[in-house]
């Protein structure tokens, strides 16, 4: 079963809007087995919009409409999809009513134009929106099905998890069941040549995904049922872990930070961060996560020299001979931080960030990451390329990385 997706307004061709829309649909059709061939941005133009609505129906089962269903004279989805396909729109007294008493509800009057948030085609499927003034329909004709949602993410979100996916998911007959394998330590390229034939397996798949800094293996098998998805993925995931060992550092999607969380957690370890190149971006990925305050007592940007001198304690003679970008300095900050902070543990970070400031004897990108603990501390050297924001997000992950293992 093939989907559409078209997103209706201008704004978001004028990049004014950002279509978080599309991703949030994409992501939700997978799992469920539908394949989506093509999204289409279209603007608040009738011509245009028609055009699209004939070419998306030679193609598609299911055409999925966000936007454009509005009070106002340029909200013209449902009214030239209408259109084009032959059928009129008629008043939903019920609906018509459920909009009167939303404005009620709010201390607002309601306009004449509201009305045509009430009119549909005979027969459509109404899609409740408890969180704005216009509904949502489904409409089958002719062995295609057409489903109008609002624009909002706020409306169209909960609208289509509560009443397009369950539809759908009827029609589909079957789902797709994956597992996300992350990687850290291992360049895409490398990875593929440690794991070979492995992606030419067909039932599951495997396919790679590059971030940042590192690689994403999504497992997906096709399946009647999750529990026959999970027998099939499993063995794969496990011939995955054995072939890459420790450079995988989670088989169900969790991030870097989320997996270094949840071990300090589990063994009570307490948590500070000293910076200077990341600039608290290190301790912004602790304290995104909730209950961080179980064990992220403290974090420092300590930027400037008299900053290492003053609030970790960096010895003069240090920065004088090495300088601050440098393995003696990365060490001094960690430990500093873990004796200032009086805590189990303490990451630090310093480094040339660019795109100036480097050097033939340190160049851009050249980082120091030190983690201190009561067993010692561990500092690595490492040589990041990129522009000033992947440097420093290089730096994090690398920096979770050493934390992880070490909890390990």
């Amino acid at each position: 079963m093939i989907a559409e997706l078209i997103c209706v307004g201008t704004e978001l061709l004028m990049g004014q809007i950002l279509n978080t829309n599309a991703q949030f649909i994409a992501k939700e059709l997978a799992p469920r087995g539908i394949d989506m061939y093509h999204q289409i941005v279209v603007g608040d133009n009738p011509q245009r919009l028609t055009e699209v609505v004939r070419t998306a129906l030679s193609r598609a089962d299911i055409l999925l409409f966000s936007g454009g269903l509005g009070p106002t004279d340029d909200d013209l989805t449902k009214e030239t999809v209408c259109n084009a396909l032959g059928l009129e729109l008629v008043l939903y007294d019920d609906e018509w009513q459920k909009i009167l008493d939303y404005f009620e509800s709010k201390g607002r009057t309601v306009a004449s134009n509201n009305k045509k948030q009430a009119m549909f085609p005979p027969n459509a499927h109404i899609l409740d929106n408890p969180n704005g003034t216009a509904p949502g329909c489904l409409i089958e004709k002719d062995g295609k099905t057409i489903i109008f949602m609002p624009g909002p993410p706020r409306e169209l979100c909960p609208m289509f998890v509560n009443h397009v996916i369950p539809y759908l998911q009827g029609k589909s007959g079957h789902l797709l069941y994956s597992r996300e394998i992350r990687i850290f330590g291992m360049g895409e390229s490398e990875v593929a040549q440690k794991l070979g034939e492995i992606f030419d397996s067909s039932n599951p798949t495997v396919a790679p995904y590059v971030k940042t800094g590192e690689v994403t293996l999504r497992v997906t098998a096709q399946c009647q049922t999750e529990q026959a998805g999970l027998l099939l993925v499993a063995p794969m995931v496990t011939r995955i872990k054995e072939i890459l060992g420790d450079l995988v550092y989670s088989t169900d999607g969790e991030t870097l930070a989320l997996v270094c969380h949840n071990a300090l957690i589990a063994q009570n370890k307490s948590l500070s961060v000293a910076e200077s190149c990341t600039g608290g971006l290190l301790a912004s990925a602790f304290v995104d996560i909730p209950n961080s305050s179980r064990y992220f007592i403290e974090g420092a940007v300590t930027y400037s020299n008299d900053a290492k001198l003053r609030r970790l304690g960096v010895r003069p003679s240090t920065l004088k001979k090495h300088g601050a970008v440098s393995a003696e300095c990365a060490k001094e900050m960690a430990e500093g931080m873990r004796r200032t902070s009086n805590t189990e543990l303490a990451l630090s970070t310093t480094g040339i960030a660019g795109p100036d400031g480097g050097t033939d004897e340190k160049p851009v990108g050249l980082v120091y990451i030190a983690l201190a603990t009561p067993q010692g501390t561990s500092v690595k050297e490492l040589r990041l390329f990129g522009d000033r924001d992947r440097i420093r997000l290089t730096a994090v992950l690398n920096s979770l990385d050493m934390l992880r293992r070490y909890m390990l």
